[in-house]
């Protein structure tokens, strides 16, 4: 349930539910009449710097490129893995260390090249050896960590993979024949599937045939960029547009109705809101570009306008993390370190108690661009949600906290002196930190000093616990718990040598973390829970907010949409007359 501060309309649009957000039908539901021009159009902040899977980093990169680039597998509407490229979903032997897969022998690449297990192979063993951004979404299968210490980039790269050389071919890989691919894994891995079919991402499929002519910069040139999915690049002008058309021969369903997809490069927010407004653009919102919330809210206050809004909580979780650990490689102490026991247990518990996070969410974020975090450091629509209302840390009792802290810092020596630290690189930060500073003086009489380091700074820095109290936040990669736990908290991330926040870990986080990840996920997620509530009983963070895609749809665009992890495919969106 939705604060009761937020108006019911707000609440109503908002898709809290598993089920997509979407403005209308999806699938080959036909409307009685189509417009004759089928190009959507709409904005986007900044020009792609890569459409290669294998080192794609950005939103705006991501959301385009799954149009273009399928995997074996990929998630629904709903977030739910099924097979894509594959013909069904894997065979998993009994002990959970071996996948057969095996591939539809329908799907081609936009080139009319078929697709075999060769391209497989060949895909995964570049992205590992390239090691860009999500290369360890294949990290589950033997022989990536060798792989992976590879040096060679390039022409080089290209060669050895065209003669298999052992240095960037993955052992655990390996294909029978052109329509089965076998992956033997290392250790069972219940996640390996979500990891794979992570849109636009390491595990997406491209053509070696086409790769091989132009090994970093296939990408760039319509006539080069070749995928299996239902579009294909048709122009690109560097930092002013991109244009994409349907297939019509595409092996996929549903059949595209859009003829042409029409991006431009608009910098200026508030220019591309003007054009919205005018009838250049469709829509505005895809390929990670929010329209400006005053705008939103103000469109939503006009009845005859606002069935055009849609909100869609995202994958992304802000949170603040305490220096949990001081020692030779996070040295600095305060008041939140485990080794002090019930007493800082109390002082975080106090710090979190002490933000009002409906007045965070109204003041920073207009009630639009974030919603209350309450279920967890997971977001609604997410595997490993606890459920609304859930989460005690983000429970708002000004008073309890004050007691707690009381008995905790008698004489608020603990208290004294503290600093928050941030980036101001994300445009939340900065008002979520004053925020906060303002909220510990009035809630708890502690003053907290600000400190803003560069972004780059700021992840060195506290990586190596350098910082008491710091911003945090994870945006999911796919939907799958492991994501979260093995990344943010426990040895597994390397803490508390520097790889992940708080320094958080403990044994019984490390047991039942190494439990939860060999376990397929229908087991696995009971465990997953369990590890939050640990997180939670130990006060490892202070839960703040998710996020809330904001996107603006024109009465007569159907089947546009989105839901925590994508935005939905253009073979899915219909224009009608107009």
């Amino acid at each position: 349930m939705l604060p009761t501060s937020r108006s019911p309309l707000l609440a109503a649009l908002i898709c809290l539910t598993f089920l997509a957000c979407s403005n209308g039908p999806v699938g080959n539901a036909t409307p009685t009449s189509l417009a004759s021009d089928q190009t959507l159009r709409f904005p986007i902040q900044h020009d792609v710097s890569t459409l290669d899977p294998a080192m794609i980093d950005s939103e705006t990169e991501a959301e385009l490129a799954h149009n273009v680039f399928d995997g074996l597998l990929k998630f629904d509407g709903n977030t739910n893995v099924v097979p894509d490229i594959a013909a069904s979903v894997p065979t998993i032997s009994p002990d959970g260390l071996t996948y057969t897969f095996k591939l539809r022998p329908d799907v081609t690449f936009s080139n009319g090249d078929p697709v075999t297990s060769k391209d497989v192979l060949y895909s995964w063993n570049r992205a590992t050896a390239m090691q860009g951004p999500f290369a360890t979404n294949l990290s589950a299968i033997a022989g990536y960590d060798h792989v992976a210490t590879n040096q060679a980039a390039g022409a080089a790269l290209q060669a050895l993979l065209e003669k298999n050389d052992p240095a960037v071919t993955m052992s655990g890989l390996s294909a029978p024949d052109d329509t089965t691919v076998i992956a033997k894994l290392t250790s069972a891995a219940g996640w390996f599937e979500s990891a794979i079919a992570q849109p636009s991402a390491a595990g997406m499929i491209v053509d070696r045939q086409v790769v091989k002519t132009n090994f970093d910069g296939w990408w760039s040139k319509p006539e080069t960029l070749v995928g299996t999915g239902a579009f294909k690049m048709s122009a690109r002008a560097a930092n002013q547009s991109l244009d994409f058309v349907a297939i019509p021969s595409w092996w996929g369903r549903p059949k595209p109705t859009l003829s042409k997809v029409h991006i431009e490069v608009v910098t200026d927010a508030a220019a591309a809101m003007a054009k919205y407004r005018q009838g250049s653009f469709d829509i505005f919102g895809y390929g990670g570009y929010p329209p400006p919330a005053t705008d939103v809210a103000g469109i939503q206050a006009k009845p005859a306008e606002k069935a055009q809004v849609l909100l869609e909580v995202t994958n992304k979780t802000y949170f603040v993390s305490f220096n949990m650990v001081a020692d030779a490689t996070r040295p600095v102490g305060g008041p939140f370190t485990l080794d002090q026991g019930k007493a800082s247990h109390d002082r975080r518990l106090a710090f979190a108690l002490s933000v009002d996070r409906a007045k965070l969410a109204k003041d920073v974020c207009s009630d639009v661009t974030c919603v209350p975090a309450t279920g967890g450091v997971i977001p609604k629509g997410l595997l490993g949600y606890l459920g609304d209302n859930s989460d005690p840390l983000a429970a708002f009792d000004p008073v309890r906290a004050r007691t707690l802290l009381l008995a905790a810092d008698p004489n608020g020596g603990k208290s004294k002196d503290l600093t928050y630290t941030y980036d101001p690189e994300n445009a939340f930060n900065e008002p979520v930190a004053k925020f906060l500073q303002s909220q510990w003086l009035t809630n708890l009489g502690v003053t907290v000093k600000l400190q803003a380091v560069p972004h780059t700074r700021f992840i060195t820095e506290r990586l190596k616990g350098l910082y008491v109290l710091s911003r945090d936040g994870w945006a999911a990669d796919y939907n799958h718990p492991q994501d979260w736990f093995d990344n943010l908290w426990g040895s597994v991330a390397g803490c508390p040598d520097a790889s992940c926040s708080s320094g958080y870990a403990t044994r019984a986080y490390d047991q039942l973390l190494a439990r939860a990840d060999g376990e397929p996920v229908t087991a696995a997620i009971l465990d997953y829970k369990s590890l939050s509530r640990q997180l939670i009983n130990d006060v490892v963070y202070i839960p703040l907010f998710y996020t809330v895609d904001a996107f603006l749809f024109k009465p007569y665009v159907l089947g546009a949409g989105s839901n925590n992890m994508f935005d939905y495919y253009w073979d899915q969106i219909q224009l009608t007359a107009h």
